[in-house]
């Protein structure tokens, strides 16, 4: 009994610093918190009602995909990642998806087909929106390939690396069309559904390289609103539904 008492515990508390991991993961690349912006535990117990150990094990989490800097004194703030960091981070990502896509090319269910046209449909609906969501939600294309892999290895790497980029694109990128993208997410799509895997490993490429020399470093000004304030609406979006809903981990 007492085993079952302490495994439930165990999934309760991994549970509340997934939903804590998810709304500061997207209220810091959707730029409701700035770079630098302070993250106190004790703050972030309040706002998501958790002890302060939850909140640093999810600002841990978030440390480790390089959306948080931990600072002496166990203070977190909001990383701001350098231009450099950021291309050397998208080489890695390069041939991480480049071999997410070799492994998945002529190899998807028709229900995986489906439910990336209607994640790319989802992005096209929101060309319209801020940068910053659209690149959140091209961010999440690369992250349901890559759990399609049902490599956990694959899964973690890339993750971690999907969202350092998408970190930077928010901060850095040049205002541009995202309907390039979202064409370019289509033709992959369609060649991993022909299995033809020479042609998808270069479109990955080319797609990624585009990518990031869309971005250029121009800071988005500060605002200095407060924490509990800027991540009210976050909270209560990591609680509910998401217009698109990816596998539990990659929404951790």
């Amino acid at each position: 009994m007492a085993g079952r008492a302490d495994s439930s515990k165990t999934a309760e508390s991994s549970d509340k610093v997934s939903v804590i991991c998810r709304a500061l993961r997207r209220a810091i690349i959707e730029q409701a918190l700035e770079p630098g912006a302070k993250l106190p535990e004790d703050s972030l117990g309040e706002r998501f009602g958790v002890s302060r150990t939850i909140a640093r094990h999810a600002l841990g989490q978030l440390a480790a995909e390089g959306l948080v800097e931990l600072r002496r004194n166990r203070i977190a703030v909001v990383a701001t990642p350098s231009w450099q960091e950021a291309r050397d981070a998208f080489d890695i990502r390069i041939e991480l998806e480049r071999l997410v896509v070799r492994q998945l090319a002529g190899k998807l269910t028709k229900a995986q087909i489906a439910e990336l046209n209607a994640h790319v449909d989802a992005e096209d609906r929101a060309r319209d929106g801020t940068d910053a969501v659209s690149i959140r939600l091209a961010t999440e294309f690369h992250i349901l390939l890559a759990h399609m892999t049902n490599s956990p290895i694959l899964v973690r790497y890339v993750s971690e690396v999907a969202y350092r980029c998408c970190l930077t694109l928010s901060l850095y990128s040049r205002p541009h069309s995202s309907e390039c993208a979202i064409n370019e997410h289509r033709a992959i799509i369609a060649a991993l559904a022909k299995g033809d895997v020479d042609k998808v490993m270069g479109l990955m490429h080319s797609h990624l390289d585009s990518v990031a020399t869309r971005a250029l470093v121009a800071p988005s000004p500060q605002r200095g609103r407060d924490l509990l304030d800027i991540l009210a609406p976050y909270a209560d979006e990591a609680s509910g539904e998401k217009v698109v809903k990816l596998p539990n981990a990659a929404r951790r």
